[in-house]
C-alpha cells in the first residue's frame, strides 16, 4: 500500500519548453474505418504548435485505404502509410509501428490505437508536458468507456489496477511497463535500442516489452495529468476479452526477472490474503481469535480501500469507490484462473491485436 500510495502524492511536473518540440502521433489500424472517421479530426485538431498525425493502413480491406485516400487532404496534420503485405516470420503490429515510427519526422512519438479517444485538444500538449529535459518516456492512462454489464466493470478495474502499479512502481524508480494506447518515447531511444529486435517472434508487447527493456528510473516520467487520459472502446464479449488478457499474460512472462518477482508477490499477497481468511475462519469461529483474523483482514482492506480511492480520484473516478472491496474479492479469483491458465502452453499465433 505504501508503494501504490505514490500515486496520490504525485504531482506532475511541467516542462512548458517542451511544447515547442515537434510530436509525431502513430495510429496503426487494421480495418478500423469507423473508428478512424471518429479520431482523426480529434487528433488533427490538438491544441498543439508543431505535430503530425500518421495512420499506419496495415493491410486493411474494408474501405480504410479509400475513406484515407479521400479524406485525408481535408486534414492539416494528416498523412497515411498503406502497408499492402507483411513478412511472415513478424507480428503484423510490430512491423507497422515500426514503418511508422522510422517515416516519422519528429524525435518524440506519441503511440495511440484507433479505437481510443482523447478527450480534449490538450492530449499531445499535457503529455509533452511531461517530458522533462532529462526523460525520453512518458507514461499515460487510458481508461475505458463505461457500461452497465459486469465484464464492462472487470474491465475497468483491471485496467486501474494495472495503472495504479505501472504508475507507482515507475516513481518507486521500478518502471516495467507501458500501455500503447497512451505512451509517449523518443524516436532516438527506439532506434539506439534496435526497436522490437529482440521479440520480434512474440504477437505482442510492442508496448509493455519494449518498455520493459528501455525503461529506466532515470529516463521515465509519469503523466497523470487529466486531459491526457486516452479513453479506450472495450471488449463486449467473454470471448474476446479472454483471448486478449490471455495474450497479455503470455507476454508478461518475458519481463525482466525482478519486475515479474514484484508482480508476483502483489497478486501472492492478495490471494493469500483472501484464501487465508476463508481457511481460518470455520476454525477460529467459535474462538478468540475470530476477531483478531477479521481484524487483521479489515486493516489491510480498509488501507487498501482508502488508498485506492483517492487513486481513483486522480484517475478521473473511472470507478465506484465503494465496490473496491468487491472487485478485490473478484480479481482474487481472476488471478487463479488467468495464473493457471497462463502455465498451459499454446500453439503461437499471430494475431494483430
Amino acid at each position: 500500500m505504501f508503494v501504490f500510495a505514490k500515486v496520490n502524492t504525485h504531482e506532475t511536473p511541467i516542462h512548458e519548453a517542451n511544447t515547442s518540440e515537434g510530436v509525431s502521433v502513430i495510429v496503426c489500424a487494421w480495418n478500423e474505418l469507423e473508428n478512424l472517421k471518429a479520431l482523426i479530426p480529434l487528433l488533427d485538431n490538438q491544441a498543439y504548435p508543431t505535430f503530425e498525425v500518421i495512420i499506419m493502413d496495415d493491410r486493411s480491406w474494408d474501405g480504410t485505404h479509400e475513406y484515407l485516400m479521400h479524406e485525408c487532404g481535408a486534414f492539416q496534420h494528416v498523412r497515411f502509410i498503406q502497408i499492402e503485405k507483411t513478412p511472415d516470420h513478424l507480428s503484423a503490429k510490430k512491423y507497422a509501428l515500426t514503418l511508422g515510427i522510422k517515416s516519422a519526422k519528429y524525435d518524440v512519438l506519441l503511440l495511440t490505437d484507433a479505437d481510443c479517444r482523447p478527450q480534449n485538444e490538450f492530449w499531445i500538449k499535457g503529455m509533452a508536458e511531461c517530458l522533462l529535459p532529462e526523460k525520453q518516456i512518458v507514461l499515460g492512462f487510458s481508461p475505458y468507456y463505461s457500461e452497465k454489464s459486469f465484464l464492462n466493470k472487470l474491465i475497468r478495474y483491471e485496467t486501474f489496477i494495472t495503472a495504479v502499479q505501472y504508475f507507482s512502481l515507475a516513481l518507486k524508480g521500478q518502471p516495467y511497463m507501458g500501455v500503447g494506447r497512451n505512451l509517449m518515447y523518443r524516436k532516438s531511444l527506439f532506434l539506439e535500442n534496435k526497436g522490437f529486435a529482440k521479440h520480434t517472434n512474440i504477437v505482442g508487447g510492442d508496448d509493455d516489452l519494449f518498455m520493459n527493456d528501455v525503461a529506466t528510473a532515470e529516463n521515465t516520467a509519469i503523466c497523470l495529468n487529466a486531459d491526457t487520459f486516452m479513453y479506450s472502446v472495450p471488449k463486449t464479449t467473454w470471448e474476446t476479452w479472454y483471448r486478449q488478457k490471455t495474450r497479455h499474460l503470455s507476454v508478461s512472462k518475458y519481463y525482466r526477472f525482478e519486475n515479474k518477482l514484484v508482480l508476483g508477490s502483489l497478486a501472492s499477497t492478495q490471494i493469500f490474503s483472501w484464501v487465508l481468511l476463508g481457511v481460518l475462519i470455520p476454525f477460529t469461529f467459535h474462538s478468540v481469535l475470530l476477531y483478531g483474523v477479521l481484524g487483521v483482514f479489515g486493516i489491510r482492506l480498509l488501507a487498501q480501500w482508502i488508498v485506492f480511492a483517492k487513486a481513483n480520484n486522480r484517475l478521473d473516478k473511472t470507478l465506484n469507490t465503494v465496490t473496491l472491496p468487491f472487485w478485490d474479492f473478484i480479481f482474487t479469483s481472476y488471478f487463479l484462473i488467468m495464473g493457471t491458465n497462463n502455465l498451459i502452453p499454446r500453439k503461437k499465433k499471430m494475431r494483430w491485436k
